[in-house]
């Protein structure tokens, strides 16, 4: 039987999709404190809530569309929900586990209705919402205990469960595409990726399904160790729109990586790099032209299909990335070569 064809896969074979960029670095630019996170709802919640990004979906939702809005002024055809972190496992550590579901809707809802608007104003580029399905803050495959390797915070039943809520407000909020991203423990992304079909099925929906890995380091490897191969591998038996890599790394360490991956995949590809590296205060220094510089290789040899940004980029960064691949074709699917 012939697999159905989503409309985004169309554009994919037409050009090069741009995707957002970090929305921690604009938020941080906001400078929020502890009130404007709690807002008059968590008032008198009994633990610190500033730095919970996610949580400004609900308490400052002008200030996240603001965000969503600068990047598709600036040619993003994908903006990412504010829900990297928006799962029970990360919020327990602010007592806010029970508000996963709400806070996934709502943050789908927003980027949703920017997305039709934008794309009524303009219908030749379509924009699309898609859900943000972050790493979580443990791993199933490593123990954050040296004296004891065979400790886990977490199980992989727990993640399913927490995935399972977020994809359900996700999918609920009216999201267009899924994205299981920064991937460092293909163990947590197995555990996405069964909730994600367990609620698509459950549901009788089909949505296309992107998946974007870390490499660490210098190693070409995961932090839970596995080779880029390995990585593919273990994530084969999912029908997926794209696979690719983000975060950690700037535009110019990823490329060896990037060149590997999209040589051992029929999928199309996606990278969204940090702004460089990060300096000895842990900020990014590497301006939207530089960052478009060190993309020039990857466009030239057609490695990919999608390009954004990841922590440090800002709309700016994204505006020269839209500028630059509106003059290169995208990948075309390659025989795989594993």
């Amino acid at each position: 039987m012939t697999q159905p064809t989503y409309p985004i896969e169309e554009l994919l074979s037409k050009r090069i999709l741009i995707l957002d960029g970090a929305m921690g670095t604009m938020i941080q630019k906001l400078n929020l404190e502890e009130h404007h996170f709690r807002g008059e709802r968590f008032k008198n919640h009994p633990k610190p809530l500033k730095g919970n990004n996610d949580l400004l979906t609900l308490t400052k939702p002008e200030k996240i569309s603001q965000i969503h809005r600068q990047y598709l002024d600036s040619g993003a055809d994908l903006i990412e929900t504010n829900t990297f972190s928006s799962n029970a496992i990360a919020m327990e550590d602010y007592g806010l586990e029970d508000l996963c579901y709400e806070l996934n809707v709502a943050a789908a809802r927003l980027a949703k209705r920017l997305c039709q608007e934008y794309t009524q104003n303009n219908p030749l580029k379509p924009r699309f919402a898609v859900g943000s399905i972050g790493p979580t803050s443990k791993t199933a495959s490593l123990s954050p205990d040296v004296s004891d390797p065979a400790f886990r915070a977490v199980d992989f039943e727990t993640l399913r469960e927490a995935y399972a809520t977020q994809c359900e407000g996700l999918i609920d909020g009216g999201v267009d595409v899924l994205l299981v991203e920064t991937i460092f423990d293909t163990l947590n992304a197995k555990a996405a990726l069964f909730a994600i079909s367990q609620v698509l099925e459950r549901k009788n929906r089909d949505l296309p399904v992107m998946v974007s890995g870390t490499i660490t380091d210098a190693s070409g490897r995961t932090l839970s160790g596995q080779t880029l191969e390995a990585f593919l591998i273990s994530i084969s038996h999912v029908r997926l729109l794209s696979v690719g890599l983000n975060c950690a790394l700037g535009a110019g360490q990823l490329f060896p990586y990037m060149y590997e991956l999209s040589r051992k995949t029929s999928l199309c590809t996606s990278v969204y790099p940090n702004a460089g590296l990060p300096n000895a205060f842990g900020g990014y220094d590497q301006g939207p032209q530089a960052m478009a510089m060190e993309m020039v290789p990857y466009l030239e040899k057609e490695l990919v299909n999608i390009v954004g940004g990841c922590c440090g980029t800002t709309p700016e960064h994204i505006e020269a990335l839209s500028a630059l691949c509106n003059r290169y074709k995208p990948r075309k699917a390659l025989p795989v070569t594993l």
